[in-house]
C-alpha cells in the first residue's frame, strides 16, 4: 500500500515569527514526504523580505497561488477602483488593504513578482486509491472555497477520469479558520493559517496529511513569539498595521479601528 506524507503551511502573510516556528515543528519530523504552501504568503505582515528568503530556503517545496499574491501580479492599486473580495472600492478599509498591497510589492520588488508567478493555481497527488487536491480556496477561483455540494459536483467530474479513486481529499487555505467536512468519500480540510489565524485562537498552525490505508489529518498548534510581529508592525508601520496588530492579538478580523 502506498503512503505519504504531507507538511502544509498556508496564509502566512509575512509573519515571519510565526512562519519559522511553524517550520522548525515540520524539520523536527523525518516522516515529511512534500512540503505545501497553499498561498497569500506576503501581504499585510510586516516582513515580506525576510519571509520570501524563509520560503526558498524550504527544499522542493510546492507553492499554490492565494488571492494576495495574485494581487501582487495584477498591480491592484493601480486599477481605477481597486476592490477585493467583494469589499466596496470607497470603503476606507478596502482602500487601506490596497495601500498595503502595494507597500507589499514595493517591498519585494521583482524578486516578489518571479517568486509569484512560479507559483501553482492547484496540485494534485494520488496515493493509492486516494486523490488530494491542494488549492488555496477553490481551483476555479482563490478567494471562496468550495461548498460541499460543489466538492461533490467536482468529485463526480475527476471520477469520470480516475475510476480506480475511491476516496477524494481537498485541502485548502484561505479562511484563515479550521474545516474539516466530510461527505460521502469527500472530505474537505483547512487547517486556518500560519501566519494570521482568524478563529480566536491566536497560535499558529501547521498540519499534517498523512495517506495510507488509512487518513490521517493532525493540526498542530503553536505558541510563537507574537510581540515580535506586533513590535515590527509598530516599527515599520505599513498600511493597515494597527488592525493588524491587533488582528495577531486575538486571531479574529479586527476592522473597526
Amino acid at each position: 500500500m502506498s503512503s505519504k506524507t504531507f507538511a502544509i503551511i498556508t496564509d502566512v502573510h509575512s509573519n515571519v515569527a510565526s512562519l519559522r516556528e511553524g517550520l522548525s515543528i515540520i524539520d523536527a519530523r523525518s516522516d515529511i514526504d512534500q512540503i505545501i504552501c497553499l498561498g497569500d504568503c506576503f501581504a499585510l505582515g510586516p516582513d515580506p523580505i525576510t519571509t520570501l528568503e524563509l520560503l526558498q530556503s524550504i527544499p522542493d517545496c510546492i507553492f499554490i497561488r492565494g488571492n494576495h499574491d495574485r494581487y501582487l501580479l495584477e498591480k491592484l492599486w493601480t486599477q481605477e477602483r481597486p476592490n477585493l473580495e467583494g469589499m466596496s472600492p470607497d470603503d476606507p478599509i478596502c482602500q487601506a488593504i490596497v495601500a498595503n498591497e502595494e507597500w507589499t510589492a514595493n517591498e519585494l520588488g521583482d524578486a516578489g513578482v518571479k517568486f509569484c508567478n512560479a507559483m501553482h493555481i492547484a496540485h494534485r497527488e494520488i496515493v493509492g486509491s486516494t486523490l488530494i487536491e491542494f488549492t488555496h480556496a477553490w481551483y476555479q477561483r482563490d478567494d471562496v472555497p468550495p461548498t460541499m455540494d460543489e466538492a461533490l459536483a467536482w468529485r463526480n467530474h475527476v471520477s469520470n477520469g480516475n475510476p480506480d479513486i475511491e476516496q477524494f481529499i481537498f485541502v485548502h487555505g484561505h479562511v484563515h479558520t479550521p474545516r474539516n467536512e466530510s461527505a460521502e468519500n469527500m472530505t474537505i480540510l483547512c487547517q486556518g493559517a500560519t501566519g494570521l489565524p482568524f478563529d480566536e485562537d491566536p497560535r499558529g498552525a501547521v498540519a499534517f496529511l498523512t495517506v495510507s490505508e488509512e487518513v490521517n489529518w493532525d493540526v498542530v498548534r503553536y505558541n510563537y513569539n507574537r510581540d515580535e510581529t506586533i513590535d515590527l508592525l509598530e516599527k515599520r508601520q505599513p498600511p493597515f498595521y494597527t488592525n493588524l496588530q491587533n488582528t495577531v492579538r486575538h486571531a479574529s478580523i479586527r476592522n473597526d479601528l
